[in-house]
């Protein structure tokens, strides 16, 4: 987990926050006439977002789709041990594997929660074969494929 450097937000580093959510390419000054502030001082801010870890990084929103990754499958799986060097081993794992977009330690009666894209179901069948079934550790893995996405964002509603 993120060290985050002590910073309170204001209303201002909000605007800033939400725009570059939206808009991740804004040029500083679009950014600064958007929330009300000079560009010097609006670019110092980023800064400061940035340095304090409130801004993770930068990225395009790429349609899974449009680059033949149409498949979203979501796992739940269950460790035979929830020992932490197990959650640790099945976490280094997994995130070595690109096809793993999400995954998440879970609460209740799966252990984690991925979501994975892939090209076809015969894609997944080889993902399913020859890596996550190889994992030593895993006792049990269910997959549910999704029909489509009633709502994808990366907003926070802040």
């Amino acid at each position: 987990m993120a060290e985050f450097a002590k910073r309170e937000i204001d209303p201002i580093d909000n605007k800033i926050l939400r725009a570059l959510q939206e808009d991740g390419r804004i040029t500083v000054q679009a950014l600064s006439e958007r929330v009300g502030i000079s560009p010097s001082p609006c670019l110092r801010r980023v800064r400061q977002l940035e340095e304090a870890g409130i801004i993770s990084g930068y990225g395009a929103s790429i349609d899974p789709k449009a680059v033949g990754l149409p498949v979203s499958v979501f796992i739940s799986i269950k460790l035979e041990q929830q020992r932490a060097q197990n959650l640790d081993d099945f976490g280094a794992a997994i995130s070595r594997w690109p096809e793993v977009m999400d995954c998440y330690l879970m609460t209740g009666k799966f252990d984690f929660l991925m979501r994975v894209v892939c090209a076809d179901l015969e894609a997944y069948e080889t993902f399913l074969r020859k890596r996550l079934t190889q994992l030593d550790g895993v006792a049990s893995i269910e997959s549910s494929f999704s029909l489509g996405a009633v709502k994808s964002s990366r907003v926070l509603p802040i």
